[in-house]
């Protein structure tokens, strides 16, 4: 089973959403993943990244934030992507076996919902990308996954 792990500095949003996108494109896909979010620093999950997920069908009510010596075994993952540019700067050493990957997306806190949508879909259309390439066998860049961003969470995004 591979083990994918997603970090941001406060795994309250970006982290949160991304490991939900993970998780929901597995299951559509029958991919055998293992899916983990953390921070550099431990907060709560934010109401409205549970929100903007959950009126797209992917429930994180059960998430909570945490850091990265929180998750289990947490050398020991396939994927490393961190998804804001804090926690790419902060991420630690992980063994060269590890695909260490930085896909930034823009923080939607303080904003209304419509840029927490914005950013939810352009967080599923990378997360469709990974999966899709992990499914297949296939080792993901972060040149896979950034055309990836659309605004709708399933293509190119445009212009």
């Amino acid at each position: 089973m591979t083990r994918v792990l997603v970090l941001c500095t406060h795994n309250s949003a970006r982290s949160q959403m991304a490991e939900g996108w993970i998780r929901h494109h597995a299951a559509a896909a029958g991919a055998p993943l293992e899916v983990w979010s953390a921070g550099t620093e431990r907060t709560r999950v934010k109401p409205d990244a549970v929100a903007v997920m959950a009126e797209v069908g992917v429930d994180l009510t059960g998430h909570t934030s945490k850091r990265l010596d929180e998750v289990p075994d947490p050398w020991s993952f396939d994927v490393v992507l961190t998804v804001c540019d804090a926690a790419n700067e902060t991420c630690p050493a992980y063994p060269a076996r590890t695909n260490r990957l930085h896909v930034a997306f823009p923080d939607p806190s303080g904003h209304g919902l419509d840029r927490w949508r914005e950013v939810r879909d352009a967080i599923g259309a990378m997360s469709r990308a990974l999966v899709g390439t992990l499914a297949s066998g296939g080792a993901p860049t972060e040149a896979d996954l950034r055309p990836a961003r659309g605004s709708d969470g399933s293509g190119p995004a445009a212009g």
